[in-house]
């Protein structure tokens, strides 16, 4: 394949390149290079395994350019071999404008990058109205349209890859009566138009300030609403809400240079959309992070468990309980690691119990630091039949458990080694620690040991942020059930 690509550049620049530079790909299977000449031109070499995906690329990116498109010029290829090579349009994705902006202006949104926005939310029409005339469906892939097979595929993903290897709960026929509920509510917009698929920060170039447009080779027909929903609902941007209001407006003014538009039914679809692209992208870092091990794609969790929290404050567009449900818990679990990220003051130590029939829990800080401390060791309350219907928060199970002789040496222990740690912490400014109780149910054990240490770090250090997290509690906080009596407030620490 390297010498397939050398041969397309010699064919077109007349000459080898002088050199080859790998460019990486953000979350592709395909792979890219930067080719040099000599004399100083240069060309992006790309290739990639899938001949359907390769030629869905270069037949819309010729539609495209046919008819005026900001899209790179395609200088040769190969369809046979999987290779082609492409106009080099720099290293400056919008993203990268976005992240510059931040550090050099005050305000999470500065005013610079605003403009700059607003230029690709006008573009975003053109591909989806104009490109859609001359855009061949044939080639779609892998499918022709976002209908009602693949919208239910995207939300089956996010169970499948996101909520599954997250440990978060769910009734699963409940859910996939939501996720029906959710198809027919957004496919009562106009699905006739060119839907970019992929339409976020990073497939955005700017040359000279200006934007160009890559990785579209999922597009097929689709509602208008998904597109914009996916740029300014792109997780990691973290666009604030005046400015997605703003830049939506702007949207809509450009489109009705194209089509007629009743703004009122596209805002009320453009809402169930926005939840169907939250739900696919959690999905990819699922599937990238949880299953891939590639923890870059975890880091944009608690940015989209920020906007499924500001998507619950708003309502939900349809009735979806089982969504909503389990998108609380995303958004009790995570949405606040996103201002901690933005933030980068102080340190913070998350406290979990989990149970290890269900796994380790996820590293979502991406920084594989921390200690899991088994406590299956120490005398079971939840064999006991008087105990089976609490949990680690009920004083009875507490109680119990300091009346077992393992279990000081067992909290000494654990509490000096968490002690030093934060302190080496401190002292080298690191802002996230993890510390994680395991018990046989998550139950009982391992629910009194994380309420204990707790409370015990946020007494001996006030200056560091602790949260606690009990990953099983939706399983044992029964409805049938009141919540259980939390531990009674204490006027003195815990025992040492």
């Amino acid at each position: 394949m390297h010498d397939r690509i050398i041969a397309l550049f010699q064919d077109h620049f007349g000459t080898r390149p002088l050199a080859i530079v790998a460019v990486a790909a953000d979350g592709s299977q395909r792979s890219y290079a930067r080719l040099l000449a000599p004399d100083g031109r240069t060309a992006i070499g790309a290739w990639g395994p899938d001949r359907d995906e390769n030629r869905a690329f270069l037949s819309f990116t010729d539609s495209f350019r046919g008819i005026g498109l900001p899209v790179p010029e395609i200088y040769g290829a190969d369809e046979e071999a999987g290779a082609w090579i492409e106009e080099d349009l720099g290293e400056t994705t919008l993203f990268d404008a976005l992240t510059d902006a931040r550090a050099r202006e005050e305000g999470v949104f500065p005013a610079s990058i605003l403009e700059t926005y607003g230029r690709v939310v006008e573009t975003l029409p053109r591909f989806q109205i104009e490109g859609g005339r001359v855009a061949d469906y044939a080639v779609a892939y892998p499918h022709a349209a976002f209908d009602r097979r693949s919208i239910l595929w995207d939300l089956n993903y996010f169970k499948y890859h996101f909520l599954k290897l997250a440990h978060i709960p769910f009734h699963e026929a409940r859910l996939e009566r939501d996720f029906e509920t959710l198809a027919d509510f957004v496919l009562q917009a106009d699905t006739s138009h060119f839907l970019y698929r992929d339409f976020q920060s990073r497939n955005v170039m700017l040359r000279d300030g200006e934007p160009w447009f890559l990785d579209y080779q999922g597009g097929r027909r689709g509602a208008l609403q998904y597109d914009i929903a996916s740029l300014l609902y792109d997780a990691k941007a973290d666009l604030p809400a005046e400015a997605r209001a703003s830049l939506l407006e702007r949207y809509l003014d450009a489109l009705e240079g194209h089509v007629d538009v009743d703004r009122r039914a596209f805002c009320t679809h453009y809402r169930g959309y926005v939840l169907v692209r939250i739900m696919q992208a959690m999905g990819a870092y699922g599937y990238r992070g949880f299953f891939e091990r590639k923890p870059r794609f975890l880091q944009s969790v608690p940015y989209a468990a920020a906007n499924v929290r500001a998507l619950l404050e708003e309502g939900l567009p349809v009735p979806l309980p089982e969504v909503e449900r389990a998108f609380r818990r995303i958004a009790d679990e995570w949405s606040h690691q996103a201002v901690e990220q933005e933030s980068g003051g102080g340190l913070t130590v998350h406290v979990h119990s989990f149970s290890y029939r269900r796994g380790y829990p996820q590293d979502v800080a991406g920084h594989g630091g921390g200690f899991v401390f088994d406590c299956r060791a120490l005398p079971n309350p939840g064999r006991l039949a008087e105990f089976m219907e609490m949990c680690g928060l009920d004083a009875p199970v507490a109680a119990y458990l300091e009346e077992q002789d393992a279990l000081e040496p067992y909290w000494t222990s654990v509490r000096t080694l968490a002690e030093r740690q934060i302190e080496t912490y401190l002292e080298r400014g690191f802002t996230s620690l993890s510390l994680a109780f395991g018990c046989t149910g998550g139950q009982h054990r391992s629910v009194y040991l994380a309420e204990r240490l707790g409370a015990w770090l946020a007494e001996r250090f006030p200056q560091v942020t602790v949260r606690v997290l009990h990953r099983e509690e939706p399983f044992w906080r029964r409805e049938a059930r009141p919540a259980p009596a939390p531990f009674p407030p204490r006027t003195e620490p815990w025992r040492p």
